[in-house]
């Protein structure tokens, strides 16, 4: 009698599954070929790819959900742009009182 071993159970990475998704979606290949060929069950493949097309409208969302969270402020940073545009005036016309810049521009 022989007994069958069970493959251990592998964690696939998202940009792997994005890929099979992907080639799944193209259509130039059966599920049936691209599970073989990147060897998973064509289920997981139909599985993927129908995750794929359910979230494809995030992506084109302009990030609104987390990079509003992780962003940066934007008050901070009209504040520096305002007192990096007083310290180039200052220094500017510090350089022309001095002689070492032209007056025009």
């Amino acid at each position: 009698m022989t007994r069958k071993t069970r493959r251990t159970r592998r964690n696939h990475s998202s940009a792997f599954k994005a890929k099979v998704a992907i080639a799944a979606l193209k259509g130039d290949k059966t599920l049936t070929e691209i599970a073989e060929h990147f060897e998973v069950h064509p289920n997981q493949v139909t599985d993927w790819k129908r995750q794929l097309l359910e979230r494809a409208e995030q992506a084109f969302d302009g990030g609104a959900s987390t990079s509003a969270e992780s962003g940066p402020d934007i008050k901070t940073l009209h504040a520096k742009i305002g007192q990096l545009t007083l310290e180039n005036d200052f220094l500017e016309s510090a350089l022309t009182k001095a002689g070492l810049l032209s007056a025009k521009k």
